[in-house]
């Protein structure tokens, strides 16, 4: 994790931005869970950390500042947000999501260039791409009774 907080640092700085105290706790937390996290349940989790409490606008600002920077990603079908698992900056995220026990992996998406190209024959500029697929991950389909034990 140290190594990841080192690079979204240096990333901001090459870009010219700030990972403030604030964004950079909620960067930790989010790759800390590992997994899709609701920014309300960061509130409890930023408090608790830094021993102050944290305002909804401080947690949203910071989940947009990361999305914006591509240090995250917001899962649309969980209201949720997780540390981005790729290269940061511009790529296309896919998101593997187990109905079963709700486990999230993000992988590159196989169609960013074809779709910025496509994009730009019509005119439009793609900021960012994420593509949700649902199903059951490995475990949840060998033994559906532990669904509930990993994840």
């Amino acid at each position: 994790m140290s190594a990841g907080l080192k690079s979204a640092e240096a990333r901001c700085e090459t870009q010219g931005q700030k990972l403030t105290p604030a964004r950079r706790r909620v960067l930790e937390l989010l790759m800390k869970a590992g997994q899709p996290v609701k920014a309300y349940d960061l509130i409890g989790a930023f408090s608790e950390i830094a021993g102050e409490t944290a305002k909804p606008p401080t947690i949203y600002r910071a989940l947009e500042f990361l999305e914006r920077e591509g240090l995250a990603h917001r899962i649309e079908s969980l209201s949720a947000y997780v540390a981005c698992r790729g290269d940061p900056g511009e790529h296309a995220a896919a998101f593997l999501i187990c109905d079963c026990c709700g486990r999230t992996e993000e992988i590159a998406a196989p169609v960013d260039e074809a779709l910025r190209g496509l994009a730009g024959q019509v005119g439009y500029t793609i900021q960012t791409v994420a593509i949700e697929a649902r199903g059951r991950c490995l475990a949840c389909r060998e033994d559906p009774q532990a669904a509930h034990t990993h994840g």
